[in-house]
């Protein structure tokens, strides 16, 4: 039985790490918003989640009671978070490409999901704690 290493805690997880990296990404593109030459980064993560959660999945999907098995169906892997870097474009008269304004909004909203994430898989303990104890 996968209490807390199902599927869904797997892509909670993943999308709370890929908030904390996209957190240092912000702040570092932020502390650089004067350097000569420095390159913004972003980190994707939602996008590839929901990319691979909308590929042409077939309606059944086999158990697998050991982890030799082949995988039947859709797969239930977490992407990978990726850091890009934008080369492509300059903001200032020094090629530094770091809009303030824009990292800021960013931050903002990464904040926002990070304590969605947090306060749903405190939900879901919740529930499994509920379920084990008999208790509300």
């Amino acid at each position: 039985m996968q209490l807390l290493n199902g599927v869904g805690f797997d892509k909670l997880e993943g999308a709370i790490n890929a908030a904390n990296t996209r957190q240092s990404v912000i702040a570092n593109n932020i502390a650089n918003v004067d350097t000569p030459y420095f390159k913004r980064s972003e980190v994707s993560f939602e996008s590839l989640l929901q990319g691979e959660m909308n590929g042409d999945l077939p309606a059944l999907e086999g158990n697998r009671t050991n982890p030799k098995h082949f995988a039947i169906g859709s797969s239930s892997t977490v992407p990978n978070m990726v850091v890009n870097t934008d080369n492509s474009t300059t903001m200032n008269n020094n090629m530094n490409n770091v809009d303030m304004d824009s990292e800021m909004s960013s931050l903002a909203d990464n904040q926002l999901k990070y304590n969605a994430y947090i306060e749903q898989m405190n939900s879901r303990i919740k529930m499994m704690r509920t379920g084990i104890e008999g208790r509300a």
